[in-house]
């Protein structure tokens, strides 16, 4: 028996539950991981802390395991069947060993693989050598096919996300945009380093309020040799106060004399679309709508531009001014509105 057992091993307690063993063994890994390890004998400690799990994870070799620390002058020659010691050697493991600690096809993680996986990562000539080492740090290299479960090797960066605010203007036509962006940078050494970086974005014509732009590779540092991840830029359209967005739809407010609204005129309104020219139909009211078909969002399906009429009064500070309401008063005495 080493001096140290497998519980004092993997630092749990002989009660410990088996999602507190598993909790443990995997945060052992990423910090022994030779690959991302600082400790001068990683190899031997990731060989260690694999012979400690696969026995106490499995409930019958653990319970003759535990018989064996109770009575340790017991069944002495039958230690080396623990953990698979004897067989690959210290600071070794066999291919076995991994076999039965992760079993064929068996998901293990969040992210889970399968048994073909590891078959693959340590190389076919592997399987059945009982003297496989992984001492070197080449040869360790098999743990990458793990990255996505340990959070180690050749995992994906994160995805990012974040915000751009456009003109609407640029949503109408396509535009180019250039933002500056602290871009992780992963060292030769493995650490993260940020570096300013302006970045040149394309604005889709036609792209609506909320769509995503997404730039790939601009994300969060991968482990080791895995791939940046991708950023996600959500699109806000920046617009003039009389304008409001619903999907594809542009909704402008568009002020007009009384007379227009009363007698129906001609006039031009500059809109997203361009400069206008809009008829204003006969006896229009405050608050009706104008549809343009297709002047709105050149989207995939292109949405409407709604022109909503607002009737302003002009100023009667003059005394011509409130001759000429007079008269319109007069002019209209029979008028009964209601309120």
């Amino acid at each position: 028996m080493a001096e140290k057992n497998y519980y004092d091993i993997l630092g749990v307690k002989k009660d410990a539950s088996d999602a507190d063993i598993k909790k443990k063994y995997r945060k052992l890994v990423r910090q022994y991981h030779p690959d991302v390890s600082d400790h001068p004998d990683a190899d031997n400690k990731i060989a260690e802390i694999n012979n400690a799990y696969e026995t106490i994870r499995d409930k019958d070799k653990r319970a003759e395991y535990d018989a064996m620390l109770n009575n340790p002058f017991a069944n002495q020659s039958r230690a080396s069947g623990f953990g698979g010691q004897s067989a690959a050697g210290q600071g070794g493991f066999r291919w076995e060993d991994i076999k039965s600690q992760f079993g064929d096809g068996e998901a293990f993680g969040d992210g889970g693989f399968r048994f073909d996986d590891i078959f693959s990562a340590f190389g076919r000539g592997a399987r059945g050598s009982a003297g496989g080492q992984a001492g070197s740090r080449s040869q360790s290299s098999g743990f990458d096919q793990f990255g996505s479960d340990f959070g180690t090797q050749d995992s994906k960066g994160q995805d990012q996300h974040a915000e751009i605010t456009v003109d609407l203007s640029s949503v109408y036509s396509g535009d180019d945009y250039s933002i500056k962006l602290n871009v992780p940078v992963r060292q030769a050494n493995g650490n993260v380093d940020y570096d300013n970086k302006t970045l040149k974005i394309k604005i889709p014509k036609g792209i609506t309020d909320g769509k995503q732009i997404r730039l790939a590779g601009q994300g969060a540092a991968g482990n080791s040799h895995g791939k940046n991840g991708d950023l996600f830029l959500k699109v806000k359209i920046r617009h003039d106060a009389n304008i409001r967005i619903e999907g594809a739809d542009v909704y402008q407010t568009v002020n007009i004399a009384p007379w227009e609204a009363a007698l129906g005129e001609k006039i031009n309104v500059s809109t997203p679309a361009g400069t206008l020219g809009v008829t204003v139909p006969k006896n229009s009211k405050s608050g009706s709508n104008l549809r343009l078909k297709g002047k709105g969002i050149p989207a995939k399906q292109s949405g409407d531009l709604y022109l909503t009429l607002n009737i302003v009064n002009p100023d009667i500070s003059s005394e011509e001014a409130i001759d000429a309401y007079e008269q319109l008063k007069q002019a209209f005495a029979d008028t009964s509105i209601n309120r």
